[in-house]
This record gives C-alpha cells, structure tokens and sequence, in this order.
C-alpha cells in the first residue's frame, strides 16, 4: 500500500525543507499533493519529486526562474521511459532482444 506523508512528516523526512518551501512548490506547480480535509498529503513520489527539487536548487545552482523548465525536461524524459519500458514488455521475445541490443548502442 503507498505511503502517504503530511507536512510536517515531509519537512521531516527532507532536510532543510520548511513549510513555507513546500507550500511555495505547490503554489508553483512543481508538486501536486493530494488534498485530505483541506490539508496536502504527499505519496512517495512527492517526496522524490520534491527532493530532486531541493537537490536541483541546492547542489545544482539551478534558479528558480530555470527549474520549472528542468522539471518539464525530466518529466518528458521519464514518461518517454516509462513508455519505451512498456513497449519492451509487450513486444514478443525477438524483438525485445533485437530492441536490448539497438538500446545498448
């Protein structure tokens, strides 16, 4: 069953994020929480979600003015995974070899 996280269990569980932060991301749209009483809960991929945005911000030096479009390039570039992955599972065994191999190119 996914893991549901509240505010303060989020601020806890990323270092140095506050509340102000978090609800700064929401208002930006880089995180969609769900809503339980009027209050966010975050599942497991917020939480990584919201990490890399730290890590981004952080580590990176990446500006806030430029991180919507990173997050929209890593967005597009995970969804194309997620799909080639589907094509792989569902292609017959032949051409999941001959598709493992042109993929290691």
């Amino acid at each position: 069953m996914p893991r549901t996280h509240t505010l303060a269990a989020l601020c806890h569980t990323v270092p140095g994020l506050t509340e102000a932060q978090i609800q700064a991301f929401i208002r930006e749209d880089w995180i969609r929480p769900a809503q339980h009483q009027g209050e966010p809960l975050f599942n497991d991929g917020d939480v990584a979600r919201v990490q890399l945005i730290m890590d981004l911000r952080a580590t990176m030096d990446v500006e806030a003015e430029t991180l919507p479009i990173v997050l929209s390039l890593l967005d597009q570039l995970y969804a194309t995974r997620r799909q080639l992955r589907r094509v792989i599972d569902e292609a017959d065994p032949a051409l999941r070899d001959r598709l493992a191999v042109l993929l290691q190119g």
